[in-house]
């Protein structure tokens, strides 16, 4: 009968989770994993993983056709050295330019900084200037001058157009700048500029996109403005008029190197005539650098690849790169990068999340669970690569974060469901058989239905007496009044409850246990009371007796306390008067001394001796100088602040410390102070005692900045004050 009872108990118990709704658990599921990538995601942990992604799918693009309307003008290293300067002469470049200009170009492009003249032929390179009409020269701009670099010299502003490049935080370029505002004034970016003048021999002119007339439209393109947290980008700097850039990747035209998308012809074969006229004719020609010793190179997402050192490439190939994206993104309707609004990209998130969640639920066995994770996860990267080569980019890393997460962590559930179940056949058993602690299951009526041995003999009733019976049954009224209270407390609470109670058995020994009591429910949704009993009978003595020892302890640390705090008030007071001895003195005054010279302040020093003191001991007795002393004390005291420190270095000499006094004259009336009150009458047993005191005045750090100096001077104007007549004070 037990082992049936024990095999419904199992059943009961531990379909737990089967009796919850299996849609409530993958939303939940879906949902904490949504919200946890999320955060990471609007904190920026995210980022530096998604770039890199981000520019692997530039690198998996297809080529598309060569890019035949640029051409790039490079000035290499071997050039250089022929040269033998740097920058080049402007002779050099003005030669140059008209041999480019007889071959009609559509637009020159002169990415070099020419803002000072290069001798020689600088006014033949401002000739060349004033008859080139689509040459665009180029400037640095800065809101700091110290970092700005002014246009050509000689070259009109409408014909300049700013370089200014935008880093991410890898040093990657991803983003180009097409409008600037500098002191309120707007300003075009180099690539905008050779842009527009191609496009304007097309018939096409900047106007204001018809969607949103803030943005820019060319043609067959409107460009959608940057904004900082666009794609993956958290908080990024939006300033200006910012593009994503969507980087051509024109099939190379020559084997030599990685970059080989624009058409190159080397400027020392354009000096010697040695370039083809198509090579230009009606094309955008631009003029830049490529040697490595002029360190103009940047990283964009072709530059790096899965194994391997990134490679950068020179700045002039960069502006090729943003040009050919504006002409063909306005003539042929190229894709430009736009984002998911984030409400947009959140819900895509979440689906994801959701989709890990419900197809392992579904399916619920490891290898085809992880079969299905794998091709998941390629469907996912699939469908992005697939979304950006339409000029969509959905962030991959977030959505893949929240699959696999939510997959795994829903694998991990189950596992832990199946473990569970497992385990619990097993528990059942030791339940039974050889727990050695005593467990009790009650149903809602609070009655026995499963007991092991160990709680039979606990009880010291056999199990088949117990079963189906109740507290009341067995213990005393009083005990199972707690026991009652407690099991409804947890069914009403639904949470695992400990409680220390009496337990009186059998053979009426009373015993201090420890009851832990929890509560489950079966797929019917019946609730069940799990007890388990710990003996603790022995610790609740030995905690008893512990607190007995701990209560003796204390009081004979306080004893000792209190001892050493006599002995230490012995040390460092007068046993008379009460005052602060001499030692106790001597260490405040150097305290004091140091504090007031750390916080540069004055510190006052008196010495006192009473006048007639003497007298008073022989005609009076000792007894009554001592009570004559205590008074003086008393009124010392009484005199000074609470920061003031009054002692007594015996007989009748005392010592003042007046700490942080503004000036002298502070020290001088309390000085007077003293003297009023001392000077009162005192009457000791019938008799009227009139006493004087002369005063010694030192002052920190008018008259010395050690204690010993300030002392023997307070000390030295004391017995003068004595000689010129008593019962006044001097100063040292």
């Amino acid at each position: 009968m037990n082992q049936q009872l024990g095999k419904r108990f199992v059943k009961f118990i531990f379909e737990l989770k089967q009796s919850l709704s299996r849609g409530h658990r993958e939303l939940i599921t879906a949902a904490s994993v949504a919200i946890c990538v999320l955060l990471l995601h609007f904190i920026g942990l995210l980022q530096s993983l998604e770039l890199p992604a981000f520019d692997q799918f530039f690198r998996l693009r297809p080529n598309e056709p060569p890019e035949n309307r640029i051409t790039i003008v490079v000035i290499d290293e071997t050039y250089l050295n022929e040269v033998g300067s740097w920058p080049i002469p402007d002779a050099k470049i003005a030669l140059l330019l008209q041999k480019l200009n007889v071959h009609k170009p559509r637009a020159i492009g002169l990415d070099i900084y020419r803002n000072l003249p290069v001798e020689p032929g600088n006014q033949e390179l401002r000739n060349a200037y004033q008859v080139m009409p689509n040459l665009i020269g180029i400037e640095l701009l800065a809101n700091d001058k110290n970092f700005s670099v002014l246009p050509p010299l000689g070259l009109n502003q409408d014909r300049v157009g700013f370089n200014n490049v935008l880093y991410d935080l890898d040093g990657k370029v991803r983003r180009s700048l097409l409008y600037w505002h500098v002191k309120n004034q707007v300003h075009e970016s180099f690539a905008l500029k050779l842009a527009l003048l191609y496009l304007k021999s097309k018939g096409i002119t900047p106007a204001k996109a018809k969607s949103n007339p803030e943005y820019l439209q060319l043609g067959k393109a409107v460009f959608n403005r940057f904004e900082a947290n666009d794609g993956s980008y958290v908080g990024a700097d939006d300033r200006g008029y910012q593009l994503l850039t969507n980087f051509p990747k024109p099939k190379c035209q020559s084997s030599s190197g990685e970059f080989c998308s624009f058409r190159q012809v080397l400027m020392r074969d354009v000096l010697a005539d040695n370039v083809k006229e198509n090579l230009i004719k009606d094309r955008i020609v631009l003029i830049g650098s490529t040697a490595p010793s002029l360190q103009d190179f940047v990283f964009i997402p072709y530059s790096s690849s899965l194994m391997g050192t990134a490679k950068p490439l020179p700045g002039i190939q960069l502006q090729a790169y943003f040009i050919s994206e504006l002409i063909s993104a306005a003539l042929d309707g190229r894709p430009l990068i736009k984002v998911w609004p984030d409400l947009v990209e959140d819900l895509w998130i979440f689906i994801w999340s959701y989709l890990g969640a419900v197809t392992i639920w579904r399916i619920q066995n490891a290898t085809k669970s992880l079969l299905c994770i794998l091709v998941s996860c390629l469907i996912l990267i699939l469908s992005a690569y697939l979304a950006f080569l339409q000029g969509w980019w959905i962030p991959v890393i977030p959505s893949l974060l929240s699959f696999s997460c939510s997959a795994i962590w829903t694998i991990s559930h189950i596992a832990h469901i199946q473990e569970e179940w497992k385990r619990s056949k097993e528990f059942l058993h030791h339940v039974i058989n050889t727990i050695p602690d005593p467990i009790f299951v009650k149903n809602e009526q609070h009655q026995w239905i499963v007991l092991n041995e160990a709680y039979c003999r606990f009880i010291g009733y056999p199990n088949k007496l117990l079963i189906e019976k109740s507290d009341y049954d067995f213990f005393p009224k009083h005990e199972a009044d707690v026991f009652r209270q407690q099991d409804n407390l947890v069914f009403r609470t639904q949470q695992p409850q400990e409680h220390e109670e009496e337990f009186t058995n059998a053979d009426g020994e009373t015993y201090q246990i420890a009851t832990k009591r929890s509560l489950h429910k079966d797929s019917a949704g019946n609730f069940f009371l799990v007890g388990v009993i710990r003996d603790i009978t022995q610790r609740k003595l030995m905690e008893e007796q512990l607190k007995r020892t701990a209560a003796e302890l204390f009081r004979s640390n306080n004893e000792l306390k209190l001892k050493e705090n006599h002995l230490r008030y012995l040390a460092y007071h007068d046993p008379l008067t009460g005052l602060s001895n001499r030692k106790f003195f001597a260490e405040q005054l150097y305290e004091s001394l140091h504090w007031a010279q750390h916080n540069n302040l004055l510190l006052g020093l008196l010495f006192i001796d009473l006048d007639g003191f003497k007298q008073v001991n022989d005609n009076l007795g000792h007894e009554t100088g001592d009570r004559l002393l205590m008074t003086v004390a008393g009124r010392l005291s009484n005199s000074l602040r609470a920061s003031d420190t009054v002692s007594r270095l015996g007989g009748d000499e005392f010592t003042i410390i007046l700490r942080a006094i503004p000036n002298v004259q502070i020290a001088a009336k309390v000085a007077e102070k003293i003297l009023s009150s001392i000077t009162k009458p005192i009457v000791l047993d019938g008799y009227t005692i009139r006493i004087s005191a002369s005063i010694g005045i030192s002052v920190y750090p008018y008259n010395s900045q050690d204690s010993e100096t300030l002392m023997k001077q307070a000390d030295a104007a004391m017995y003068r004050a004595k000689r010129l007549g008593k019962n006044r004070y001097e100063f040292a």
